[in-house]
């Protein structure tokens, strides 16, 4: 990954959500051929890539025909339910995947990943423990005790997660956890629940052939497990950031590989505690869209094509605000998005649409961002402008 980096590549994109579309489309500005695969005709990737494959990624076969017959010089894994074991045949057959296979393995797993973190790197975490039936939740649940968290060991975008605050709960959230987590195994985690002041994503850039960097931290809120808003920078004290990125530095150092890693935080008074990693831009990374000058995915692009980084700069105070759906559409409604001229009046934001061709209560359809004088100010635009949009469902 050293010298003259000659371009176009083809990229195979394994997962074609929103985040693909973005990374995609920055792709494509430097002249790449990108193939979006997932599961479902028409997502969001797909609309901008050269070409779309729809198949189950957990399908070792149906990957082995896409690669085959697209032959790309990198794999980029957008989401979790991917059959892994595949990628490390593709890599030894001198496919560059992103991070690399190993790193890929370890991360759509919280088990490896929290184990890798805890027991091999010694990383201060929640404490945490693995169920594999109800039986399993309720006595795991007991020893961690209430309140706690329950998430599945595969799943993305908070997809899953439950707080149980009462052992008269753990039936629920092992039903919820089970039903939304991907792959093909049904493992749950629960976590001791911390008593943090807030939550961050700490976007951290591994290269081939430089220096680790890091994005100015990112704040966010969920609901219901999902990322609802974010905004830029997070009020960090600056001893709490240099633990966080020595924490980071450390995780992806073991990991390897080179792009772009979402690595989250729980923040307490004296410590930051390493909660998940992602090896990919990062829904709550959104933000970067109008906060930095090189935006998460232009970011991942550049650190895995091995191009220069000269530096990660900060427009100044941002924020972004999920635009979700409230209800499920029918095969027979097509979706149309309105107040945008009212949306996009207020000055210095701007709107995404996903162009996801269903919806369903709280799905994530578009975001609005924003800048301000303050991360105050921009969080209360973005929320406005994410208000102001429409999403009506229409008889075809």
């Amino acid at each position: 990954m050293s010298g003259s980096v000659t371009l176009p590549k083809t990229i195979v994109l394994l997962g074609a959500g929103e985040l693909g579309k973005e990374f995609a489309i920055a792709a494509q500005r430097l002249g790449n051929h990108v193939i979006a695969v997932d599961r479902y005709a028409d997502a969001p990737a797909m609309q901008v890539a050269d070409r779309a494959e729809v198949i189950s990624m957990l399908d070792g076969d149906a990957l082995e025909a896409v690669i085959h017959q697209h032959q790309p010089d990198y794999i980029v894994p957008e989401i979790e339910a991917i059959r892994t074991e595949k990628l490390a045949e593709f890599e030894a057959r001198g496919i560059t995947v992103i991070p690399t296979a190993a790193a890929t393995h370890y991360t759509m797993n919280r088990d490896r990943i929290r184990d890798l973190a805890s027991q091999d790197l010694g990383i201060r975490t929640a404490r945490y423990a693995y169920a594999e039936s109800l039986g399993e939740l309720e006595a795991a649940s007991a020893a961690i005790g209430f309140p706690n968290m329950v998430k599945p060991v595969m799943s993305s975008s908070g997809k899953g997660q439950s707080v149980v605050k009462t052992a008269e709960e753990v039936a629920a959230a092992w039903r919820y956890a089970t039903d939304q987590g991907r792959g093909d195994t049904a493992r749950v985690i629960v976590e001791e629940w911390i008593e943090f002041q807030f939550e961050i994503t700490l976007l951290t850039v591994r290269q081939w052939h430089g220096p680790t960097l890091f994005c100015a931290p990112i704040g966010h809120r969920q609901e219901r497990g999902d990322y609802q808003e974010s905004w830029q920078p997070a009020p960090l004290r600056e001893d709490l950031l240099e633990q966080a990125q020595a924490i980071a530095q450390k995780v992806t150092d073991a990991l390897g590989g080179a792009g772009i890693f979402g690595v989250e935080f729980f923040i307490t008074e004296k410590e930051a505690i390493f909660s998940e990693l992602s090896p990919r831009p990062h829904d709550t990374g959104m933000v970067t869209l109008i906060s930095q000058p090189l935006d998460e995915f232009e970011l991942h692009l550049r650190a895995l094509l091995g191009l220069p980084i000269p530096s990660i700069e900060l427009h100044g105070p941002a924020a972004s605000a999920a635009i979700l759906a409230d209800r499920q559409s029918a095969a027979t409604e097509t979706i149309r998005y309105g107040g945008l001229t009212a949306a996009l009046a207020e000055p210095q934001t701007a709107v995404r649409l996903f162009g996801k061709p269903s919806t369903r209560p709280f799905r994530r359809m578009g975001v609005a961002l924003a800048r301000g004088e303050t991360v105050e100010e921009a969080r209360a635009k973005a929320q406005r402008v994410a208000q102001q949009v429409r999403i009506d469902l229409n008889p075809l």
